[in-house]
Order: structure tokens, then sequence, then C-alpha cells
């Protein structure tokens, strides 16, 4: 798709770091879904920067991403390490549940992530988690922890300021006026949130990110 990949060119000459490769509309297994995969992760190869794969750990295998994002329903940590070894990053959407937190940490999950923190267009019925989760997050699990949902320009701040240390973003970014006008607002914001608390920080995105949550150099849902 011409669109998505000049929308993700633009973010990544903005400075994105890290992106998510999200494609729920697609048939999983499809040529065109992997044609599709393949194109975004040579865009991010180029420019240095860590690509996820949403859902399917098969699909980040076979594009030679640096990780995947498991839902609830995408199998578990275990599987995904033994297809993509001990080295790709491996994240766990815990919804509003700080005990799946807990477990996705003991079975070796490199990131956590919560939400949808506020109201969201894009899955308007998830479950909502409210921003007090994050702090707990941050102080019971000794990984990062990722904001998702309804995260923009407005509330950005807030939801670092609760205790993430990335945040994901798509609509607030995919569907700026200016994407590289967008990623460099949302940078500023995490820049200036991040120098306050002491603590490093990333935007990440169903969607782009510019800075990785953890040591390994990266993470995104």
């Amino acid at each position: 798709d011409a669109v998505l990949l000049d929308r993700v060119e633009q973010a990544l000459d903005a400075g994105v770091r890290l992106l998510q490769f999200r494609a729920k509309a697609a048939d999983p297994g499809t040529q065109a879904r992997l044609d599709q995969a393949h194109a975004v992760a040579a865009r991010c190869r180029a420019r240095g920067a860590t690509l996820i794969v949403n859902d399917d750990p098969a699909l980040a295998a076979a594009v030679d991403a640096d990780g995947v994002h498991l839902g609830r329903d995408d199998g578990s940590v275990q599987a995904a390490r033994a297809l993509l070894g001990p080295r790709r990053l491996i994240g766990i959407s815990c919804y509003d549940s700080l005990a799946r937190a807990q477990s996705a940490r003991a079975e070796g999950a490199d990131y956590v992530a919560f939400g949808s923190v506020y109201a969201s267009s894009v899955k308007p019925d998830a479950v909502r988690a409210p921003l007090a989760l994050l702090a707990h997050a941050r102080n019971s699990i000794p990984l990062p922890v990722v904001a998702i949902g309804g995260i923009d320009l407005t509330n950005a701040a807030e939801v670092l300021r609760a205790g993430a240390h990335s945040i994901a973003v798509i609509s607030a970014v995919f569907g700026a006026a200016s994407i590289g006008t967008a990623v460099r607002q949302f940078q500023q914001i995490i820049d200036t949130e991040c120098m306050h608390a002491g603590r490093a920080g990333g935007l990440s995105d169903d969607g782009p990110a510019s800075r990785p949550p953890n040591p390994h150099g990266a993470v995104p849902r």
C-alpha cells in the first residue's frame, strides 16, 4: 500500500526509531500481508529503526522483525520465544490487569502494555485501564510499561507522569496533517517529561515510536 509506506517513511524520517506493524484488516497468511510487512521492515532497517509485529510471531520471523507484540489470543510468550529466539523482543497486552503483567514478566516478556487509558477511536469497545495502574505496574514490575489507547498531544504528558515509560499512538501521528510535525511534538513532550523525571522514555505506535523503552532497544502493542 503506497499510502501506508509513504506515511511510514514520513514518520521514520521525522525521527521515529520504533514502529509496530499492525494489519488487523488483512487476512493472516496472505501474500499481500507478507509483502506489506517486508516493505515496512525494509524501510525500518534502512533507517536503523526497530520493528515490532503485532499479533503474529510467524510473520515477525518471516520478515526478520525485531520482535512481536501479543494480545490475549495470540499465543504464549514461550511459544513466541521458541520461534523467535532469545534476542527478539516480546511484548504483552495486559489491558487493565496487573496480574496478567506479573505473569507475563514471569514467562519472560520484555515489556508490558496497558490500555485503553482513554477512549480510543481505533478500539472503541476496549477495556479501560486507569492511569493509577501505570504507577502500580511501574513500581511492582521491573519491565518497561507502555500505555495504549486514545493518547494524543493533549494528554501524553499526563500519561508519562502517571508512570508509563512509553506511549503507543496511531491516529495522533498517522492521522495528523503533518506526520513529521506530530512526531517532533510528541518527542518534545517525551523529552521534557523524561528530563523532569530523570528517566528514559519513548513513543511507539501501532504506528511509530521515537525511542526504545528498554535496554534491548525496542517495543510496542
